[in-house]
């Protein structure tokens, strides 16, 4: 019976024998260090013999191991050239929504990319939330995207590599007329009574109503039921005006015909929007795209908390 050995067991040993470390070997590829652990314990199955000596203190090849590694190496880069073959097709780019006349974070980021790997086609997508882009990462129908990646269910996770971006303060959409309207920031205390719409009809971006339901059950506030969520400004707008309320959103939000934008404050709530890829993937154009994620996220104080701030202790732990 013939036998097949994933490259990515190869990649996760390869990775375990150069650093002599499952935790540095785990940094390196993005992954959980139980994932490597499974990876190379997978590889020893397959094989049939151990790879590396273990110890509480240190981690050794064994003789096998010593033998298999440059071997896995030559694999492993067979595997890179193969793929470098379909480095000249479009890396397709989900930046969740158009931003009209005003550059969003991730627009901002894609623009950057393409200023810095020209010969790179970096395409557009419109997914609308970073759930709904993780099914097409998996599928492989999509390379990039950008949202919340503590939000996402941790099997995707497991698969997807992540560029802390920006931390963006949280605001509400307000409806014509609304009491809150008049303020120039809305306290979330006073947001008590006034449930708020955190989308939780809109199965693709489970990953922002997570954020919100958390948000409004640690400040003891309630969140409005779900309901089919609207698409397009025209029909935003109309929303906003039948039912009435608040609807989550951050400053950067777009601008909706009648409705007004008011950031939430005491304390100020912080969304944090990551580069969210496919582990493994090292074709030029992602690679100019988590440089400039980078660099306009130092240059621009992107994650800067500011004081007295709000922000959920999975996103904070992204942070370091």
């Amino acid at each position: 019976m013939s036998r097949d050995v994933h490259p990515r067991l190869l990649r996760s040993f390869a990775a375990v024998a150069e650093t002599l470390h499952f935790g540095r070997a785990a940094e390196r590829l993005h992954l959980a260090q139980q994932a490597v652990s499974r990876d190379v314990q997978a590889l020893e199955r397959e094989l049939g013999c151990a790879l590396f000596h273990r110890s509480t203190r240190s981690v050794e090849l064994t003789e096998v191991g010593a033998v298999l590694l440059p071997k896995a190496r030559h694999l492993l880069e067979l595997q890179g050239e193969i793929l470098a073959l379909g480095a000249a097709r479009a890396l397709l780019v989900d930046v969740n929504s158009p931003g009209g006349e005003r550059e969003f974070t991730a627009e901002l980021v894609l623009a950057a990319a393409r200023r810095r790997c020209p010969e790179a086609d970096l395409l557009a997508r419109y997914c609308g939330g970073l759930t709904a882009a993780a099914r097409e990462l998996a599928a492989h129908r999509l390379d990039a995207s950008f949202g919340r990646y503590a939000g996402l269910p941790a099997a995707a996770r497991a698969r997807l590599a992540h560029v802390p971006v920006r931390l963006e303060p949280m605001a509400v959409f307000l409806p014509p007329g609304h009491p809150l309207a008049a303020l120039p920031a809305v306290p979330l205390a006073a947001l008590a009574g006034h449930p708020v719409d955190v989308f939780a009809g809109q199965p693709d971006t489970a990953e922002w109503t997570d954020l919100g339901r958390r948000l409004l059950a640690d400040h003891g506030l309630a969140a409005a039921p779900g309901r089919t969520p609207p698409v397009g400004p025209a029909e935003f707008a109309r929303y906003l005006v039948r039912h009435g309320g608040p609807v989550l959103t951050t400053v950067l939000a777009p601008d909706v015909p009648g409705g007004v934008v008011r950031a939430l404050v005491d304390p100020v709530p912080l969304s944090l929007v990551g580069l969210v890829h496919r582990v493994g993937d090292r074709s030029p154009g992602l690679a100019a795209l988590r440089a400039c994620a980078a660099e306009l996220a130092a240059a621009e104080g992107w994650l800067r908390r500011p004081p007295g701030c709000w922000l959920p202790a999975e996103d904070a732990a992204l942070l370091g």
